[in-house]
């Protein structure tokens, strides 16, 4: 089962010098063990993302290709290519890249993305419920590369690299769709290779989680939403 690792949200002033320290180490199977055991609620949990509730026994089911009354064959094909992002992201030895990350939205968006895999070469909007939606700007594949690059490279801990490559890739929206997907297995494949954990934000706080994410479409500011994730959801063993 998860637990969340009990550590004081940085201050600013310390967060400057030290920022977000790994709240978890094991070693990189170990945590892979870790996602395979947790399977069923990580799935369930990117679910919501578009918007389809199920319970675990639900979603254990579909992963298994079996039916179940009330959810539907769209519904039931995105928590089926969810679990295959996972097992994508928990079997790919390589260091997260680009590549890869066009990889995890190949699989994760495959029957709703215009075009799974490929950066978007179009305009694009964040809905934040109002008229001053945030329009990300077009996507410079160099510079996501450098950026990615630079990030991996920095002196930042696994799980604060891990989080600013999953908030930045959703407000870039750099996928066609599927990006708060792509961006939380990119994350997590960072998480697990790293040994850090994982990021999962649990349901009964996911409205306030999205809440956050809307400010922060809308303001650009990211140091709350850091605080927030590295608070509520680096999840670790419970022994």
């Amino acid at each position: 089962m998860f637990s969340t690792p009990n550590a004081a949200i940085p201050s600013e002033s310390v967060a400057n010098k030290m920022e977000y320290v790994d709240k978890v180490q094991l070693s990189p199977e170990e945590n892979r063990q870790l996602a395979h055991i947790n399977i069923n609620l990580l799935v369930q949990t990117n679910a919501l993302f578009e918007g389809i509730v199920v319970s675990l026994s639900q979603t254990q089911a579909i992963m298994r290709g079996l039916g179940v009354n009330g959810v539907s064959l769209d519904d039931s094909n995105t928590i089926v290519q969810i679990k295959r992002g996972w097992d994508y992201i928990t079997q790919e030895n390589a260091a997260i890249s680009l590549q890869i990350e066009q990889n995890i939205n190949l699989i994760v968006a495959k029957y709703d993305a215009l075009i799974p895999g490929e950066l978007r070469s179009g305009q694009g909007a964040v809905d934040i419920g109002d008229e001053n939606d945030w329009v990300p700007p077009m996507i410079d594949e160099q510079a996501e590369e450098k950026w990615l690059t630079d990030l991996m490279a920095s002196d930042k801990s696994t799980t604060e690299k891990a989080m600013r490559l999953m908030y930045h890739d959703m407000r870039q929206q750099i996928f066609w769709d599927g990006n708060k997907r792509s961006a939380t297995l990119a994350a997590n494949k960072v998480m697990i290779d790293g040994g850090a954990g994982l990021i999962n934000v649990p349901l009964t706080i996911w409205s306030e989680w999205n809440e956050l994410i809307a400010v922060y479409d809308k303001n650009g500011e990211v140091r709350p939403l850091l605080d927030w994730t590295y608070a509520h959801a680096v999840q670790g063993v419970k022994l």
